[in-house]
């Protein structure tokens, strides 16, 4: 291991980000009472601009009114190449809302996006006398972004989430595709004959988890765009936890409860980790530095695997 260790990430649920535009008062509700760990109230993509202002007005009604229980309450603010980002976060932390836990800024594509934001927010802040830091999360959506992941996911102490937007990604990219996350048709390998579909975010969600998990954020995997498609939502939620990402989007409300289930460990996981650890105790009570459980070796880094499973569950619960 290295002498600077990782930081370790916010322990906080983060299996489902539940997104709903601002320009629908009603909607607001229905997202507070859901089943999301984590809710993004959308002034950007979602929303007209002829509804921007009422937008915004919306989402620091729902802020300052609704109850939003233990989550995670995010807004997703206009990216930084319009004239409505600084309105958004000028508006929301002027405004009488200590509710409001994180910003999010789309389209990131380098760490000077970042600085942008935070000067503004600890301007605000201050001059506000606010007690409650606003924390950052941001979107990889462009080749800038991807390229400039790490120094993103460095930029500021507030950073707290990193998550692939799949859609503008792939039009900054030229990806000759309209479809939002999953497999894509045309992306596949032939093997005797036989079409076998690999993933092409694969290698843009390993870049975000390493560079998450080397600065101490949360590497959460975007939307999927089908939402009729529940088994496709599930393979690639499903690929994205076993990269190491901690949750993924849900842009309908038929895909919350996918995405718990998801990233949820489920009882026989957290069994066989459990029980990993309980094997490794033994070895090290016996002066070994491995075991063996179920015909297989298991090791330090055996244990330190089976930690990661248990933790999360832990958090889930608590």
């Amino acid at each position: 291991m290295s002498f600077r260790i990782q930081p370790t990430p916010p322990a906080r649920p983060n299996r489902c980000q539940l997104f709903g535009p601002g320009s629908n008062a009603k909607l607001l509700g229905k997202m507070a009472a859901s089943e999301a760990d984590v809710v993004n109230l959308d002034l950007e993509d979602s929303v007209a601009p002829s509804d921007k202002d009422a937008a915004r007005a919306n989402v620091i009604e729902a802020l300052r009114d609704l109850d939003w229980g233990a989550k995670t309450v995010s807004v997703r603010i206009n990216a930084l190449d319009t004239p409505y980002w600084y309105r958004d976060v000028v508006d929301l932390l002027e405004a009488d809302t200590p509710r409001l836990d994180q910003i999010m800024i789309p389209k990131v594509g380098c760490a000077g996006d970042i600085y942008a934001v935070d000067a503004l927010v600890t301007a605000v802040e201050t001059a506000k006398g606010r007690d409650k830091k606003v924390g950052l999360e941001v979107i990889i959506e462009s080749a800038a972004g991807l390229a400039h992941v790490e120094e993103i996911a460095a930029a500021s102490p507030r950073m707290q989430a990193m998550s692939l937007g799949a859609a503008d990604f792939a039009a900054s990219m030229g990806m000759q595709t309209t479809g939002i996350g999953g497999t894509q048709e045309d992306y596949y390998m032939l093997h005797e004959g036989q079409r076998h579909w690999a993933d092409p975010w694969h290698w843009a969600q390993t870049a975000i988890v390493a560079a998450c998990r080397t600065h101490g954020l949360l590497p959460v995997d975007g939307p999927f765009g089908d939402f009729s498609d529940d088994e496709g939502y599930r393979a690639q939620a499903r690929r994205s936890a076993v990269l190491g990402m901690v949750g993924k989007w849900a842009i309908h409300p038929k895909q919350i409860a996918l995405a718990n289930e998801v990233f949820t460990p489920s009882e026989a996981k957290v069994t066989e980790a459990r029980e990993i650890l309980a094997a490794m105790e033994e070895a090290k009570a016996s002066g070994a530095g491995a075991a063996t459980y179920k015909g297989r070796l298991v090791d330090i880094a055996s244990m330190r695997q089976a930690e990661v499973i248990v933790r999360q569950a832990e958090m889930i619960e608590g």
